[in-house]
């Protein structure tokens, strides 16, 4: 009953999602189906309906961490919202609050942890110098364009031919030939 009730729901959009999603959590821990792990599952169902749902934080954040971290405040708006459930004069509102800060907390974590993850300036050129010196290591050797794009990922051909050019300017590569096959050696 409560799965079918979730998906008409869900189908039907009798609310936003994540207000379904916590109150279908809230509806799960009332109901206490097992003697033992009831959170546990309930937060496994929390985490798989947001990936249905197309909130996939949860991928990257943990969502149970965050629970964990906000132990007290879970238990206690837990308590709140279910007071009167059987009867059905809860108020789902504490539970649902608490779900949606839960979200907000992880999605800023992400969004912490993504603008880390961001290059810094200079560092696509520096991948680029680094896969030159590791193809040019053996003297005499030489490498095609191909090969060193292959090296960077992730780095546009503009770019690796313009610390090309600039290498070439400097004196540090020489290109012989020309096209595709063109090798690119140190010079001397």
């Amino acid at each position: 009953m409560l799965v079918s009730d979730w998906e008409s729901a869900v189908d039907q959009r009798w609310a936003p999602s994540a207000i379904l999603l916590a109150a279908f959590n809230l509806d799960f821990l009332c109901i206490h189906p097992f003697r033992n792990g009831n959170g546990r599952v309930s937060r496994l169902l929390w985490l798989l309906q947001s990936y249905h749902l197309g909130y996939e934080v949860g991928r990257y954040i943990s969502l149970e961490r965050l629970v964990e971290q906000n132990k007290e405040r879970y238990y206690e708006t837990l308590e709140q919202s279910s007071q009167g459930w059987h009867e059905g004069k809860h108020d789902l509102w504490p539970f649902i609050n608490y779900v949606l800060s839960i979200f907000k907390s992880a999605y800023r974590e992400f969004e912490e942890r993504a603008g880390q993850l961001s290059a810094p300036r200079g560092s696509k050129r520096e991948l680029v110098l680094a896969s030159i010196a590791r193809l040019t290591a053996m003297p005499g050797k030489g490498f095609a364009i191909s090969a060193l794009e292959q090296a960077c990922p992730g780095v546009s051909r503009d770019m690796v031919r313009r610390v090309l050019r600039e290498q070439q300017a400097v004196g540090v590569l020489v290109c012989e030939g020309r096209g595709p096959g063109a090798q690119w050696k140190k010079k001397g």
